[in-house]
């Protein structure tokens, strides 16, 4: 069942959110607006990895570009394998535009073991970049 919620803004503001839909993929406004609230509100509760309390369980999907190198696909292979981190699922792939390979680890974890993931792979030779994104918190819901 849907629900309309409404608020106020200026012209000015309205033709802006407008272009940010538009420049964001999204068909309408309330679509954008819903995932925007998420995102804000789950960043305003949590913030970001780096802030986040050590103890802090979080989801989430581990996305690290390197190039093939046994020392990278070994540390892989030790994260996946380690009790530090509960793994849901691994994919690899090769991405031949750029020339780089990436592998994507979705698992749960504190937020700490996952800053200390994090910072050994920083510190891996051949590793070009690691992200992080966490999924929102939630109460409730489908799964």
């Amino acid at each position: 069942m849907s629900r309309i919620v409404s608020f106020s803004t200026d012209n000015k503001f309205a033709e802006e959110l407008d272009q940010l839909v538009i420049k964001s993929g999204y068909q309408n406004r309330s679509r954008f607006i819903r995932d925007a609230s998420i995102y804000f509100s789950d960043l305003k509760q949590r913030g970001e990895l780096e802030g986040m309390k050590h103890d802090e369980v979080i989801e989430g999907h581990l996305i690290v570009y390197y190039q093939h190198n046994n020392g990278v696909e070994k540390k892989l292979m030790q994260i996946r394998h380690s009790n530090m981190l509960e793994v849901y699922s691994y994919n690899h792939s090769s991405l031949k535009f750029s020339h780089t390979c990436v592998d994507v680890i979705q698992g749960i974890a504190t937020a700490l073991i996952f800053r200390n993931i994090i910072d050994q792979l920083q510190n891996t030779p051949h590793v070009n970049k690691i992200s992080f994104i966490s999924a929102p918190k939630r109460d409730d819901g489908c799964c």
